[in-house]
């Protein structure tokens, strides 16, 4: 079966000869469920465009073939609506059934989840809260209303366990789980629900200043420059035995650092461990070797890695990596006033939040060109009048925790817009706003902050660690949403059963009459208006 396009030109002035044997005849080919397209040589002009069956002799003139978007093909269709980002995708949704069958289905939902929080580590289990039964729309729209929580009312749950000041905090959502250590050199896990301590390690002999877990492996580094590590148990209801229960010998420890180690991070393949001696080593999970060593200028703070690519803050200044050459792509230069403490990315990796000792917070965008790497300052903000020890992002909030113990929580929204290539700038920092919600209720000096989902889990000098727990938001929400939704189905309600009795007795609508002689846009200098702002003067 064929098509053939015609091309009215009437209206737009004259076309080339060549351009008008281009364009005469366009044969679309649907072959066992394919669509085949020539290649064609469009014009920026706009054209009125026809679609009419090969072999018909109709004229040009003749407009009385009609076509609509979803007389297209579903391939075609599903290529259309990739380029739409959420918002449009959700409003395509309710045009028609087709369309909402088609958006609602559509794998571009799986890639906006991916874009700003990552796919979930343990996808259908119990635990993690996702079903094989939900869609990646229902998913993201899930995801998307729990980010507005943060803004809403909370509790906290205090947790009392360390003897010494906090130096990390980890949250692993998946499993529902923290991990916290400090000056006591004790590694202790916590379940994030009922806020109870569920075990605490040995002491590891000195100072714990870095934590990082997933499902399969935790780890956690000391100021004597060893990484401990413990490999979780298959059937264990909380992955780790810190206690040395088990017989399994599940403990072990990488040594390598000549200095404290301040940062960890995992990915599927490697460890990779910051440390004072002003290196980054790069460890294979499956060897348990150092295979990579990245050298810096001075003591190594942070590190967040990115695929192939890591960033890490020496001293003052912020190094783009290339992991697999060790050399470094872009390098920012005092990117602060004083040390560069703490760092965070986005899951893109893309856009890089970094704090510092002068208290401020900053937005880069790292931004490729072939083999060419640079970085562009996005924003800027001074939340805090003490040095900024910890950031912690998850879209939209990036949360900062301070020596003068509070937190900060940055709403970026606005600068960041989402569509199927990832993030893009969007508005520039001279109309940034301030932190939308400042945190207080702490003493002084917070190390380590971490968000995850509806929860905000931070330590400090006290000892003590705290989560912030917003369900309580969320379920208000939840139950605001259910009674507007109930308000507008007995409204509708309503509206069908007076339009049926008006239909029946023969009478017009009353609203609609009233609509017409009281239109919304109409003259505003009527007597019922006059009285009004009569009325506003004597209350004056």
């Amino acid at each position: 079966m064929a098509f053939e396009v015609g091309i009215d030109s009437s209206n737009i002035g004259e076309i080339s000869n060549e351009e008008r044997s281009e364009s005469d005849s366009l044969n679309l080919r649907i072959e066992n469920g394919s669509v085949e397209i020539p290649s064609v040589k469009l014009s920026c002009q706009k054209k009125k465009v026809t679609l009419l069956p090969s072999g018909s002799k109709q004229l040009l003139a003749d407009k009385d073939l009609s076509t609509t978007i979803i007389d297209l093909p579903h391939a075609l269709i599903s290529e259309i609506l990739s380029c739409l980002d959420p918002k449009e995708l959700g409003l395509v949704s309710c045009v028609s059934t087709c369309l909402h069958r088609l958006a609602s289905e559509h794998h571009a939902w799986k890639e906006f989840y991916r874009e700003r929080w990552g796919l979930p580590l343990v996808l259908g289990a119990a635990s993690s809260g996702f079903s094989n039964e939900r869609s990646w729309k229902e998913l993201f729209v899930e995801r998307e209303f729990r980010s507005w929580t943060f803004l809403g009312r909370y509790s906290i749950d205090t947790l009392y366990g360390h003897t010494e000041a906090v130096r990390t905090v980890f949250l692993l959502a998946s499993a529902k789980l923290v991990f916290t250590s400090g000056y006591d050199s004790i590694v202790r896990m916590w379940d994030l629900e009922e806020g109870l301590s569920i075990a605490a390690s040995k002491p590891l002999g000195c100072t714990i200043r870095a934590v990082s877990a997933d499902t399969k492996l935790l780890v956690a580094g000391g100021t004597d420059g060893f990484i401990h590590c413990w490999k979780s148990l298959d059937g264990l209801r909380n992955l780790f035995d810190l206690t040395g229960f088990h017989k399994e010998k599940t403990e072990f420890r990488l040594w390598g650092h000549e200095g404290p180690i301040t940062s960890l991070a995992l990915d599927m393949k490697n460890i990779f461990s910051g440390s004072w001696d002003m290196s980054v080593r790069v460890w294979d999970r499956s060897s348990m070797n150092c295979v990579k060593t990245l050298r810096h200028s001075d003591w190594v703070w942070g590190l967040t890695p990115h695929e192939t690519s890591l960033a890490s803050t020496s001293g003052s200044d912020v190094y783009i990596w290339d992991i697999g050459s060790e050399t470094p792509l872009a390098i920012i230069h005092d990117a602060h006033e004083g040390t560069t403490y703490s760092l965070a990315r986005s899951h893109t990796g893309n856009f890089l939040f970094t704090g510092g000792e002068d208290g401020g917070i900053k937005m880069f965008e790292i931004r490729r060109y072939g083999s060419e790497t640079s970085v562009v300052l996005i924003s800027q903000w001074m939340p805090h009048t003490s040095p900024v020890y910890s950031l912690s992002f998850e879209f939209p909030w990036l949360v900062s925790a301070s020596g003068d113990g509070k937190l900060a929580l940055i709403d970026v929204r606005k600068l960041l817009k989402t569509n199927c290539h990832g993030y893009s700038k969007r508005v520039s920092s001279s109309t940034v706003e301030p932190p939308q919600r400042m945190l207080h209720g702490f003493g002084s000096n917070l190390f380590s902050v971490d968000v995850g989902c509806d929860r905000i889990v931070c330590g400090g000098e006290e000892g003590i660690v705290r989560i912030w727990n917003f369900t309580q938001a969320l379920e208000t929400e939840r139950r605001a949403r259910a009674l507007k939704g109930m308000r507008l189905e007995n409204r509708m309600r309503r509206r069908r059963v007076q339009m049926e009795m008006n239909a029946k007795s023969g009478r017009p609508d009353q609203c609609s009459i009233a609509a017409h002689k009281n239109p919304i846009n109409g003259d505003r200098n009527r007597a019922w208006h006059s009285k009004r702002r009569a009325s506003g003067k004597a209350k004056a």
